[in-house]
């Protein structure tokens, strides 16, 4: 019996992935490490995952050593999706996405450092928000870091200091950089439910500057499948190595916008633009030729399929997504000293 740590995994991509392993996998324990913040809930995950003897949760912080350190004592295999996420967020809170991120990150590393006789393989899971706006198209793993917000540097910081930790210490570690996820459990303030749960409260689409920024949007039960490929290919063929996870097709913010008001029967009358988001990534389209390659890994959810059981699953479960209601904006204050909600 193998037993993954996954931290993060009360989170949206984390939970996916612990469902996907869990139903899978049926010789293997998990256990989830969450702070359990505003974005992460017990909800995440189903009551037969959580009262299973395979099961087992930590309520605690990435720099709690002691804890950090006894988990992956115990673990074969550690998946860090554990991290601040939301690129708005991280301009009001830029100094706790450092703290989670990159010293959260380190504690991980460090704790398998110690622990590195009995881990087989690290997952780290960073972000394409690393690359910035593309400099070219599709977009594949040489591409250049240029981190446009303190989300995205953050997350470039945590990326590298993990590469440093396979060069210097040799620890068994795998960089995946999923391009933008979204599905079914993921928190208000993301582009695709804040779109969705407007619609079905009949409000107005809140879209920054002309709608124009594009991105490749990959439904979140294939990221899960491409963490497990990562997981189970040769190491010799995975150790050391970057996987960007994305689809090879983007879409615009302004695109999606409308997909969802034809779904709903909306005019425009509900689409409501404001001033472009600072630090925004114009362009992102990934290259799949790697994932495929090495991972053997191909989405099969359509962005039309994927976002139809999104809106389904948000239709569905009201009660769940009501309670985010309040947090679906921050404020962000601007230079001259004025506010603007993102």
């Amino acid at each position: 019996m193998k037993t993954i740590l996954v931290t993060g995994g009360a989170g949206f991509i984390g939970s996916n992935f612990v469902r996907h392993i869990f139903n899978k996998y049926p010789d293997h324990r998990i256990i989830v490490l969450d702070a359990l913040t505003y974005a992460g809930s017990l909800d995440n995950i189903p009551a037969e995952i959580r009262d299973s003897e395979r099961f087992e949760f930590w309520y605690g912080e990435l720099n709690n050593l002691d804890l950090v350190s006894d988990l992956v004592e115990r673990s074969d295999v550690v998946v860090h999706f554990a991290a601040e996420t939301h690129v708005a967020r991280s301009l009001y809170l830029n100094r706790k996405f450092f703290i989670t991120d990159v010293l959260g990150t380190q504690s991980i590393a460090n704790a398998i450092l110690k622990s590195m006789q009995n881990i087989e393989r690290f997952i780290h899971i960073s972000t394409s928000e690393v690359y910035g706006t593309a400099l070219y198209e599709p977009m594949d793993e040489q591409h250049p870091l240029n981190p446009t917000t303190p989300y995205a540097a953050a997350k470039a910081g945590a990326d590298r200091l993990v590469y440093s930790y396979i060069v210097s210490y040799n620890i068994p570690g795998v960089i995946i950089r999923p391009f933008n996820n979204y599905g079914p459990h993921q928190h208000l303030e993301k582009l695709i439910p804040r779109f969705i749960t407007s619609a079905i409260l009949r409000e107005p689409f809140t879209i920054h500057g002309d709608g124009s920024a594009a991105r490749d949007w990959i439904y979140v039960e294939d990221t899960a499948e491409a963490v497990d490929r990562a997981l189970h290919a040769p190491m010799e063929k995975v150790k050391g190595e970057v996987f960007n996870i994305g689809t090879g097709r983007s879409i615009s913010v302004l695109e999606i916008a409308r997909m969802i008001q034809r779904e709903f029967g909306l005019d425009d009358s509900y689409l409501r633009f404001m001033d472009e988001r600072y630090g925004q990534v114009q362009k992102h389209i990934s290259s799949t030729d790697k994932a495929e390659r090495i991972l053997g890994f191909k989405p099969t959810t359509s962005f039309e399929e994927g976002l139809s059981k999104t809106i389904q699953w948000y239709k569905d479960n009201r009660q769940y997504w009501e309670r985010q209601l309040p947090m679906r904006q921050v404020p962000v204050k601007r230079p001259d000293g004025s506010v603007v909600w993102y």
